[in-house]
Formats: C-alpha cells, sequence, structure tokens
C-alpha cells in the first residue's frame, strides 16, 4: 500500500462521517468539492472534466442530493432534471415506494448465496413474462444495458448457429466488446478493431436495405443470426423511425430465421408512452433487452427476454451464461417496485400526454427560431432538439444549465440536445422548464442570429439603403 493502515482509516472515516451527516458545513462543502475536482484530474480521468458542464459555470457543481425529479449540489443549487440520467429516472429520483422496498430487502439480506433459490428473481421474471408483449416469457438478470445486449447477442448466435448480425449506423448498444460491435460510432469502435466479425451496419429506418444485406448474406452462405435495433435510437440522437419500419424488419427476420432483438434499454419501461417502444407498432421481438429505468432510478439491473423456442438452448446447460451480481435481490425488488410505480401512477400514459404538449410548444418554439433550431422530434418523453452545429448546442445546454436545468446531448456531440425527464415531471415543472428553454433561446439567437444596427444610428432614423 502507498500508504499506512492508519492513514487510510483516518481517510475512510473522514469520509463516512460526511455520509452521515445531514448537514455540511462550509469548510467541509469546499473540501469536497475540491477533493472531487483534484481526484477526478488525478485518479478518475481528467477528461472528464473538460467535457462536464458542471465545471464550466462560475463555480465546480458536484452533485450532492436527489429531489423528487431533480438534484441538488452540494452548495444547495437544485437543478430541474430534463435529462433523466439517460433514461434511468422513469418513476423520478428516490421514489419512496422504491427506495422502501430497496431499505427493506437490505435489513433482510444484500447479496446472494449464488447457491440457493432467490425469490425475487423469480417473481420479476414472471412479472417481466407479464408485461412484455407476445410470447416472452423467460429473463436472464444482469447489470446493465450493456450486459443484456451481450447476452441477446449470445443467445441468437446459440439458437441460430449462426454468427453475423446487422445493425443500424448511428447505432448505440453498449461498449463491451460484443455490443460494441453492434454499436455504430467509430470513436467507440476504432480503438478496438476487430470486434465480432461480420456485423453489417445499414441506414437507420430503411427496411429495404435490411433485406438487401440479408438476402445477400443468405445467398453466399453468411446467414444473419440476428438484426439488432433501438425502437428509437437514443445516442444517435432521438431518431424516430417510420411506422412500417419493425413491422417490415419483423416480416425480413421471419422470412430469413434471423432473431429481431429490440434493444429497449433507453425506450423501455414508459418512456416512449408505452410500456415498451415496439408496442407502438404492435411488434413481438425475439430477444428483448432491458436496463437504465429498470431499477427504479435506485438499483441497475438489465435484462435480455426471449421466449422458450429460443431459450430451451440454455436448459441443458443454464450455466451457459451467468453472472455474479445480476438477478441479485436488492436490484430486483427496486425492478419490481419500479414496475408497481409505472402502473399504479399510469406514468406511460403519463409520458404520452405529456410529450404531446412538450413536442407541441417546442415545434412552436422552432417556428419562432428557424435559424437556431432545426428539428424537434421524438415519442412521449424521449425528445430531441437538432441545432445547426454541435457547438449551438453546447451553447445552449450550458445555458440551460446556468439556468438550472439539465440536458445533454450524446457523448460525443451535442448537436441534438436529448430531453428526457423523469415520467413524473409536473405540470408546473414542464411549465417552468419550457419557459427557461425559451429564454436561453431567445440569449443564443440574439448572440448569433439576429442582425446588429450598424453603430451611430439612432432607433428612429432610417438604416442605410432602406428604401423610402
Amino acid at each position: 500500500m502507498k500508504k499506512t493502515a492508519q492513514e487510510i482509516l483516518k481517510e475512510t472515516q473522514k469520509t463516512l462521517d460526511l455520509v452521515a451527516k445531514p448537514e455540511l458545513s462550509e469548510e467541509e462543502k469546499n473540501w469536497v468539492t475540491d477533493a472531487t475536482a483534484n481526484y477526478y484530474s488525478s485518479h478518475v480521468n481528467p477528461g472528464i472534466l473538460e467535457y462536464r458542464k458542471s465545471v464550466s459555470t462560475e463555480y465546480i457543481s458536484v452533485e450532492w442530493a436527489d429531489s423528487a425529479n431533480g438534484f441538488t449540489d452540494i452548495k444547495g443549487r437544485h437543478y430541474l432534471d430534463l435529462l433523466g440520467g439517460y433514461g434511468i429516472f422513469n418513476v423520478g429520483h428516490r421514489h419512496p415506494k422504491v427506495v422502501e422496498a430497496v431499505s427493506n430487502q437490505l435489513k433482510r439480506q444484500a447479496l446472494h448465496s449464488q447457491e440457493l433459490l432467490e425469490p425475487f428473481r423469480a417473481i420479476l421474471a414472471k412479472l417481466i413474462h407479464d408485461i412484455t408483449p407476445g410470447d416472452l416469457q423467460f429473463s436472464f438478470f444482469g447489470n446493465s444495458g450493456a450486459e443484456a445486449v451481450e447476452g441477446a447477442m449470445k443467445l441468437a448466435m446459440l439458437h441460430t448457429g449462426r454468427k453475423s448480425f446487422v445493425a443500424a449506423t448511428s447505432a448505440f448498444h453498449g461498449k463491451t466488446l460484443g455490443a460494441l460491435s453492434a454499436t455504430a460510432k467509430a470513436k467507440f469502435r476504432q480503438p478496438f478493431l476487430p470486434i465480432l466479425p461480420d456485423c453489417y451496419h445499414v441506414p437507420y429506418g430503411d427496411a429495404d436495405y435490411i433485406e438487401s444485406v440479408v438476402r445477400s448474406a443468405d445467398e453466399v452462405g453468411n446467414d444473419i443470426a440476428g438484426v439488432i435495433l433501438e425502437p428509437i435510437q437514443g445516442e444517435g440522437g432521438i431518431n424516430v423511425p417510420p411506422d412500417d419500419y419493425f413491422p417490415r424488419v419483423r416480416e425480413i427476420c421471419d422470412r430469413y430465421g434471423a432473431l429481431l432483438i429490440a434493444d429497449e434499454v433507453q425506450t423501455g419501461m414508459g418512456r416512449t408512452g408505452k410500456m415498451f417502444c415496439v408496442d407502438h407498432w404492435d411488434v413481438v421481438p425475439d430477444i428483448m433487452c432491458l436496463g437504465k429505468a429498470m431499477g427504479g432510478g435506485v438499483m441497475p439491473i438489465g435484462a435480455f427476454v426471449s421466449n422458450k423456442t429460443i431459450w430451451e438452448q440454455l436448459f441443458p446447460e443454464p450455466w451457459l451464461h451467468s453472472t455474479t451480481f445480476g438477478g441479485n435481490p436488492l436490484a430486483c425488488v427496486a425492478a419490481i417496485a419500479n414496475i408497481h410505480v409505472l402502473l399504479e401512477e399510469k406514468l406511460p400514459e403519463r409520458a404520452e400526454k405529456m410529450g404531446n404538449e412538450i413536442m407541441a410548444k417546442l415545434k412552436a418554439l422552432r417556428r419562432r427560431f428557424p435559424k437556431l433550431c432545426a428539428d424537434v422530434r421524438g415519442k412521449g418523453l424521449m425528445i430531441g432538439l437538432e441545432f445547426p452545429s454541435d457547438a449551438l448546442g453546447y451553447e445552449i445546454a450550458k445555458g440551460l444549465f446556468d439556468h438550472g436545468v439539465l440536458v445533454a446531448g450524446t457523448l460525443f456531440s451535442a448537436k441534438t440536445i436529448r430531453i428526457e425527464p423523469p415520467l413524473t415531471i409536473t405540470q408546473q415543472e414542464v411549465n417552468s422548464a419550457l419557459d427557461t428553454i425559451e429564454k436561453v433561446f431567445k440569449e443564443v439567437n440574439a448572440r448569433h442570429f439576429e442582425s446588429k444596427k450598424p453603430a451611430g444610428i439612432k432607433k428612429h432614423d432610417k438604416e442605410p439603403n432602406t428604401p423610402s
């Protein structure tokens, strides 16, 4: 060790004491702020400090506590959360039913033995069967969306005996090596190539292109194991496909024996106005991937779900795919509570209603600021605002952050800003957020697109070359 045991005990005790305090002194707040920035720079990644809006304000903003639909930094400044952790906080921050369920389970048992049967894993698997479309029946629980995609791709290979996949350009399915094969962004992929061979990327929203690739692969004997698609692309910029896209891809997969894998990691759990986004088109995928909001904004959990015919490949050897922490009791009870809250509070329906209202008002803003805002698109409370450039998008995002509203672009670009608030957002919060967006639009539009009169011209004078 680089320090003595006594020195490390002193440091850890100081942190534990801070965690236990309901209120910090100014000295303690300053210490946490400075330590956070210094330790990010020297022990996490200094590049993160260059990217985050939270260090580009008048002071470094260190996240400290949740509120219902937002959070408070260590200095007491409140932020309205229009990002929702990229889709984590569908039932809000620290929903009391989810927190209570996890707290009660923590008092009984935190992690399982790995050998006995876990009751809440079984109960959650049954609930997932009950709420998913069609014949989806069996679930495997992991810790993240990327793990869900990894498992789904392995299951598709196991069932079909094939090794190739079709994914879409602008897709994001995770950054583990298998999931990264389907992810499309070059910056994520190039440092790690070659990844899985024969993963073909086609334009998103074009079913004809998918059919062409699947047919060609079939003709040369390199049959496709699965077509993996996000029902709405998140990291790609909130790209919504035509309404006939998923039904047509379903038919193509059936015709050529490929499995349709729906990556609902970001779109699922009510985000788009339905429990799952594929429900908008009455499509049943062969495998569905879940994550992000599944743990109720309290615990990390992911899952891939399929039907009995496909899952039978795992019956003889259930440990062919496994994980230590996946399906742990804390995560499972959080997911069970999350499903309860989504249905009890009718949050998918609420997302559709609120989303339609927000979209209508944002489109009206776009008409007022046509040079600033290029497009408004989405479903439910998964909305994208597109700007002419990355720089303008970041300026909008930073302006909103300065006014206490959190949004974000994609990981490498802010050309499209994502709006994904908790589905519990109130009407008052929506109105406040829209007023703030309008204010920031006016500020940025004035800086970049409003013409300035030449110096010396008074308010009531004619400008040069103005016809009489």
